[in-house]
């Protein structure tokens, strides 16, 4: 994902081969004013498993629920750490208030290309950098605001993504009509974000979802398979809230005491 496929496909193009990239990606995730606390603990850990395309990138949480959500939030990112190598968070000014002080004030290891580093384990973070991709290694690393209702986060995603992946944590029917209807995102589910893979959801070996990076190569989301190419809209109805790419480590352990 990112900065990675770009330069191998560039290295691909100098060796005369023809390469299509999905460079960019990044999921995100919206929690309502109805959403299951439990649910979106699960959705959050579980998507948070390993860095590619449709890993969790950006979470937006409603003002109305915020005092309860962040927690939570906070709470399955430091699950997935455990699960992996530490955790990182950038919280957007609007959020930045609600997360406590004791929280903002952590530093600690983070696992990057270069190696370890010590840093800051809480960031502030533009409005307008919601969209940036987190290219971590082992550190699962994301991007959190507040927003006033899941209208506005839907404007964001539109706005700022690359339009790829989105999540709608919601108990209420008629709120998941209403985002489908208005994100600007190919594949939408309301679950965990790491659904988005040919292989694992059309049960079809996948070479390559919509080109992201260059503006769409489809009207919609791209699928080239082994045996062919199309176009889709794909929205997913998750029962399992433990569903999880990675079953030797998808239980969630224990949050701290």
């Amino acid at each position: 994902s990112g900065p990675a496929v770009a330069q191998l496909g560039a290295v691909a193009r100098q060796a005369g081969v023809p390469v299509s990239l999905h460079g960019t990606g990044g999921a995100w995730m919206v929690a309502d004013a109805t959403a299951d606390a439990e649910r979106f603990a699960a959705a959050v850990f579980h998507s948070l498993d390993r860095k590619v395309c449709n890993t969790l990138n950006t979470c937006c949480i409603v003002r109305s629920r915020a005092h309860e959500l962040i927690p939570v939030f906070l709470e399955a990112l430091e699950a997935a750490g455990r699960r992996r190598k530490g955790w990182r968070l950038h919280a957007a000014p609007a959020a930045w208030p609600l997360i406590p002080e004791a929280w903002r004030s952590r530093s600690g290891a983070v696992h990057r290309a270069e190696g370890v580093t010590t840093e800051a384990l809480v960031t502030p973070l533009a409005e307008a950098d919601l969209g940036r991709e987190w290219e971590w290694e082992e550190t699962p690393e994301v991007s959190l605001t507040v927003v006033e209702d899941a209208a506005e986060a839907v404007a964001l995603f539109n706005a700022h993504s690359p339009r790829f992946a989105a999540s709608l944590i919601a108990e209420d029917p008629a709120a998941h009509e209403a985002f489908f209807s208005a994100i600007d995102a190919p594949f939408t589910g309301d679950g965990f974000t790491r659904w988005v893979d040919g292989q694992y959801a059309l049960n079809k070996p996948e070479l390559g979802l919509s080109n992201w990076e260059n503006g769409r190569l489809f009207a919609r989301g791209g699928v080239l398979s082994g045996d062919g190419v199309f176009t889709i809209r794909a929205r997913v109805r998750q029962t399992d809230i433990e569903l999880d790419r990675n079953p030797a480590t998808a239980a969630r352990p224990p949050g701290r005491p």
